[in-house]
């Protein structure tokens, strides 16, 4: 009798710990605002069109600020908040501070349409979330599931953000420890780097290895000769201009596709870290994988990107649903 009471105690206490363990975690569902906000995924839809026709870079610009939002902390909508006189906010960090505008201002636009249709219900951090996704297919990227029901981070703070975020410049051990100190694999970390498909680099991001890079030569040999001889020509005034740029895949800057791990096999590769994925016996194996099959890496990023998307985030009292993405709500 007395074995039985223990027996039933003991299944009691391990159902009670197992439904106490799923209700702490995040609960993210495709249908999440099915009935609390019905038109919320048309309403991105035209929200995130209407603004990649206005400005093309907006894709780019986009899926790198939810680079930046989701590995410092979680995808949480953190590095939407603006500086106060009392808070240096996550924007402001140095290595945030190149972000291009055309990323905020799609959140801030489909954060206005989603609230004068849903006033108080869709968190920013899905907003650009979905926001990222759509405009990676309007390239002619994978489509991927993005899970809803993310709330908004209560802190943003510059000071959490160095080194938590890869540099162009850092060593590629240090770069892989970013990603594998939050659960991605060295597979994973390539295929997200493919993300340099679209977009662009600053020059003062890799005029370090452009010029007088060593005695022997004047740019890393890692470059095409030509290729370096071009991005110095087109990079001169970078110390007078620091907004000059370039694009990262110089082959077909306005599509998604797989050109970027092509171009690092050719030396066609802007960054430090880009010769460096070409070289590194950890991560040439997937460069070239990814390189001569496009479907490969459309499949990786995908998954990728969908375990991405779920780093991090808040849900319950640990976040809010922001009525401005820029501003925590008035506590």
């Amino acid at each position: 009798m007395v074995l039985k009471l223990f027996l039933l105690l003991s299944l009691l206490l391990l159902f009670s710990t197992a439904a106490y363990s799923q209700r702490r975690q995040p609960i993210l569902s495709t249908s999440y605002y099915q009935k609390k906000c019905p038109r919320f995924e048309q309403i991105m839809q035209d929200a995130t069109t209407n603004k990649q026709i206005t400005s093309p870079t907006t894709a780019a610009a986009t899926l790198r600020l939810f680079f930046h939002d989701c590995f410092m902390g979680g995808c949480d909508a953190s590095v939407l908040i603006s500086s106060t006189p009392f808070n240096k906010a996550e924007r402001d960090a140095d290595i945030n501070l190149s972000l291009p505008g055309d990323g905020f201002d799609v959140v801030v636009r489909a954060k206005t349409a989603v609230e004068l249709a849903c006033p108080g219900v869709v968190s920013c951090a899905d907003i650009l979330a979905v926001a990222a996704r759509n405009l990676v297919l309007m390239m002619g990227g994978p489509y991927y599931t993005v899970k809803l029901g993310r709330k908004d981070s209560l802190i943003s703070k510059a000071s959490y953000v160095e080194g938590n975020l890869p540099r162009p410049t850092m060593p590629m051990t240090q770069i892989i420890q970013i990603f594998t100190s939050r659960g991605f694999s060295i597979q994973e970390m390539v295929a997200l780097s493919g993300a340099h498909t679209i977009g662009f680099s600053h020059c003062k991001e890799f005029s370090s290895i452009l010029y007088n890079y060593s005695r022997n030569a004047q740019s890393d040999p890692a470059y095409n000769p030509r290729f370096a001889q071009a991005l110095r020509n087109a990079c001169a005034d970078c110390n007078k201009n620091p907004t000059l740029s370039v694009f990262n895949d110089v082959m077909s800057p306005n599509k998604f596709d797989n050109m970027y791990y092509q171009n690092l096999q050719k030396g066609l590769g802007i960054l430090s870290s880009d010769h460096t994925l070409n070289s590194d016996p950890r991560t040439k194996g997937y460069v070239e994988l990814y390189s001569k099959n496009q479907n490969a890496f459309f499949v990786a990023f995908a998954r990728a990107m969908e375990k991405l998307s779920v780093y991090g985030v808040k849900t319950g009292r640990k976040g809010e649903i922001r009525r401005r993405c820029d501003a925590f709500n008035n506590r």
